[in-house]
């Protein structure tokens, strides 16, 4: 059977290509801070069940030492040049982009076929992680497309891959870390301590009072930690489900689906999405590191206050 743990091996196999590769690169002047520290994320995805939490802590603080301390950089490795890029975007155009549509469709109709034909009496795969699994399938399924078709050389993949993932940098494992955050945050009682202050400060009855906190909340948390994700156990905690939903019976769907959406407004207005926000600004080298975050405030504040109505309309009526 297909796991998800074969996913990580995949992953982890392409972080210590990236590590090795690092470590022999002459013209990287921090190739050995780059090495350690996609190592560590190698490390991590082969054998984070075997070195426990103790040995992951210790792990990830060698990953926040690493990038803290700015022993890694971004690395230019050998790849096509400039003149070889233009002339294959004059001789295929947009077709350079088929290889990446392989990737969603295979996992779209991978997973459609296992959940509704009898593809999926079979067992082949870990259950509720078929998407996952026809993800990396199609992963794989696209560069085999791209060797076939281009006939790159054999390392070529690996090191446009260490090239993109090095301008990502430290920035590539920070929505994990950020999630991980939010569980500590809801199993640490944070959602109690904001609920009970909520209930000091909110006066009993005023509904919509207490889904503005909700939204602010949820958009607030978010750029604390980046990920909206992480923010909605403490929030859900605190006031989603014990006062919302419990106490003046709103719509659980309308209010955590909508509460998503508002906490996404705050992923706009926070450099800590750094994969949303800091990410695209590196890579495509702009000169205000910010200037994303900068254009889509203007976007997240007014549709903050639309979310916040929306559950106000839609989950009490």
């Amino acid at each position: 059977m297909i796991t998800l743990h074969w996913l990580y091996a995949l992953a982890g196999l392409m972080f210590a290509a990236f590590a090795i590769l690092s470590a022999l690169d002459r013209a990287h002047s921090r190739r050995f801070g780059n090495a350690a520290f996609w190592g560590l994320m190698a490390l991590s995805l082969l054998g984070g069940d075997a070195i426990g939490d103790f040995g992951n802590g210790l792990l990830v603080l060698g990953l926040a030492g690493l990038a803290g301390f700015g022993f890694i950089g971004r690395s230019h490795p050998p790849t096509t040049s400039e003149a070889e890029r233009q002339t294959w975007s004059d001789r295929l155009g947009n077709k350079l982009f088929l290889p990446a549509l392989i990737i969603p469709i295979t996992a779209l109709i991978g997973t459609l076929a296992y959940n509704y034909t009898a593809l999926g009496s079979y067992g082949w795969v870990e259950p509720k992680r078929e998407t996952y699994v026809f993800l990396g399938l199609g992963v794989l399924f696209a560069l085999g497309a791209i060797f076939a078709w281009l006939r790159p050389p054999a390392i070529a993949p690996l090191q446009e891959g260490r090239r993109l993932i090095d301008a990502i940098g430290w920035a590539a494992v920070l929505p994990q870390m950020l999630a991980s955050l939010g569980v500590l945050f809801a199993a640490a009682g944070v959602g109690d301590a904001i609920g009970s202050l909520t209930r000091m400060v909110i006066p009993e009855g005023s509904i919509f009072l207490t889904v503005a906190v909700f939204g602010l909340g949820m958009a607030i948390f978010t750029m604390i930690m980046g990920n909206a994700f992480a923010a909605f156990p403490v929030m859900a905690a605190a006031i989603g489900v014990p006062l919302l939903i419990q106490g003046y019976h709103g719509d659980p769907a309308v209010v955590g689906a909508i509460g998503m959406l508002a906490g996404f407004c705050g992923t706009l207005m926070t450099p800590m999405a750094a994969n949303f926000n800091l990410v695209p600004a590196a890579l495509l080298e702009l000169k205000d590191q910010y200037g994303v975050i900068r254009v889509q405030v203007a976007t997240a504040l007014p549709l903050l206050i639309v979310n916040i109505l929306l559950i106000y309309w839609l989950a009490f009526r």
